[in-house]
């Protein structure tokens, strides 16, 4: 092959190369542009009292005869039903538990000389949707003290008061609805930074909806959350 026509094959073959990788380069960004999304969070946050509560009202009595001991728990509970109803509290919504009597001899592995052998243990229960009327209920607990009667707080946190939210059916299509204009909000602000503008939803994920105490020292507020997911296409 003659000088010339190396050097000629040789620039054609670096023309289609340079062509190709143009060809390349063109493609990809093509795709890219296509392609081109942003997918961002919305949320919805809101405080919402409680509309259902349940009240153990726990005491304890020591004894060494146990016949005695459910006599004695009979006619405590006679008593704390009847302030519960005083007070407006409904029949249906109190129940009372069997007492549990334990031996404390045959849990004592210290040999400890104990005056009473027995613990007996009652729990009546308020199951409320009159949330309010029963927290007021609960400050006035020094009435039973004066009957003789001392509520406790029950070990490793069982018979703790619960407070609930039970309606979020009802709020959840609005959440839902403000969770969603959020996202959008946001991902046109991402679009106008970036020169874009905002397209269709091309993905959208429903969070789970999370109900919490609003904190420790207020359980009876609960903070109803929820976040979604949503990418939109940029064009």
């Amino acid at each position: 092959m003659k000088t010339n026509e190396k050097i000629t094959s040789a620039i054609i073959i670096a023309l289609g190369v340079v062509v190709m990788g143009f060809a390349l380069r063109s493609g990809i960004v093509t795709f890219k542009d296509m392609d081109r999304s942003v997918s961002v969070k919305g949320l919805a946050e809101r405080e919402i009292k409680a509309d259902k509560v349940t009240w153990p009202l726990v005491y304890k009595e020591l004894g060494n005869d146990p016949a005695e001991m459910y006599d004695l728990l009979e006619k405590k509970n006679a008593k704390v039903v009847a302030f519960l109803k005083s007070a407006g509290v409904k029949t249906e919504d109190i129940s009372i538990n069997p007492p549990v009597i334990t031996d404390r001899q045959a849990d004592n592995y210290g040999n400890e000389i104990m005056n009473y052998r027995y613990k007996a243990t009652s729990v009546i229960t308020v199951t409320s949707s009159e949330v309010d009327k029963v927290r007021t209920l609960m400050r006035r607990q020094s009435e039973l003290m004066k009957q003789g009667i001392a509520l406790v707080s029950e070990e490793y946190g069982n018979n703790s008061i619960v407070y609930e939210f039970t309606k979020l059916n009802e709020v959840k299509p609005a959440m839902i609805e403000e969770a969603t204009k959020n996202a959008r909000t946001a991902a046109q602000k991402f679009a106008d930074d970036s020169g874009s503008s905002l397209g269709d939803i091309r993905n959208a994920q429903q969070g789970q909806f999370s109900i919490e105490d609003r904190d420790a020292n207020t359980p009876y507020i609960k903070k109803v959350r929820v976040v979604n997911t949503i990418e939109y296409s940029l064009k």
